[in-house]
């Protein structure tokens, strides 16, 4: 994998936010900006993260459960703005915005969004995540001054990247389970997860899997009949605060406890808001890296 910072960041820094017009790289392609926003609304939580970490200074934000590391976002003085995929449009409008940044579950909403307000869609692709995050980090650390802000933070994922593939390189095969409603679907190097293989370095136990949304449905004589070494399960119903059978106990049955992956305590329940409802952000991506590194030290 190539590194973070190349050529992406030099061009993502060419244009200053002194210029009177400033182009920006989006997944829409360059998107041209008459002056630098100073009323920023984010529709996405991994753009909200980015955002905070650069300390950019934002007005709105989409409502609902947010991480602790983002909770102040939770309340006033930020406007709660809906859901994603049902921005309050209205509450929107009212706060005059110079940028609305869409990403992700939000993208759907671009137009009706860009109607009212210039507009930017940072969605990434889960199958490139590092290429995607290099981008939209270095897109806003140029567009608001932060340069050597958002170089400094993608260098020290970069690190983190390396040393965690080094390590799964021997780890042998993984297998990344999503529990929702009593159900669960597996998703391989071309789905939602798929940074666990390509950046992080991970074997995929299932060459062939689904790819999409929501995954692949598979049973528990799935899991003991691919036997995984690894398994890394993201509990959907605990990331959005929705009752249901949590993820441990639907793994602890007797099928399940026969898997390589269980007999050498090798099943590890990640941070489900991390990588369901945040993601591509440099908290969650260090929070996600720094929890995998430390199973494979254990």
């Amino acid at each position: 994998m190539r590194g973070f910072l190349g050529a992406a960041l030099i061009c993502a820094t060419a244009t200053l936010a002194h210029s009177q017009e400033t182009t920006v790289s989006t997944a829409r392609g360059e998107v041209a900006l008459d002056a630098v926003p100073e009323t920023v609304v984010t529709l996405d939580l991994a753009i909200l993260d980015i955002l905070d970490a650069l300390e950019v200074p934002v007005a709105g934000v989409t409502a609902g459960f947010k991480p602790a590391y983002l909770s102040a976002y939770a309340e006033a003085p930020y406007a709660q703005l809906g859901s994603p995929f049902e921005p309050d449009i209205e509450k929107l409008a009212a706060l005059s915005p110079d940028l609305v940044i869409v990403a992700g579950r939000s993208s759907t909403k671009y137009d009706e969004v860009a109607a009212m307000a210039p507009t930017i869609d940072l969605t990434t692709d889960a199958t490139q995540l590092v290429a995607s995050l290099t981008r939209n980090m270095t897109t806003l650390g140029g567009l608001f001054d932060k340069q050597d802000e958002a170089a400094g933070l993608l260098a020290g994922l970069e690190e983190k990247f390396a040393s965690v593939r080094e390590r799964a390189a021997d780890a042998g095969t993984a297998l990344v389970i999503l529990t929702t409603g009593g159900r669960m679907s597996t998703h391989g190097a071309q789905g939602r997860f798929a940074t666990i293989f390509n950046e992080m370095g991970f074997t995929p136990a299932l060459e062939q899997v689904k790819a999409g949304t929501h995954g692949q449905p598979i049973s528990n004589e799935f899991i003991l009949e691919t036997n995984p070494d690894w398994i890394f399960v993201v509990d959907r119903d605990a990331a959005i605060g929705r009752d249901g059978q949590p993820a441990e106990q639907m793994l602890d049955n007797p099928l399940v406890r026969r898997t390589t992956a269980w007999q050498k305590g090798q099943v590890v329940f990640l941070d489900a808001a991390d990588w369901y409802l945040v993601g591509a952000g440099p908290r969650a991506l260090d929070r996600a890296l720094s929890q995998i590194s430390s199973e494979l030290e254990d």
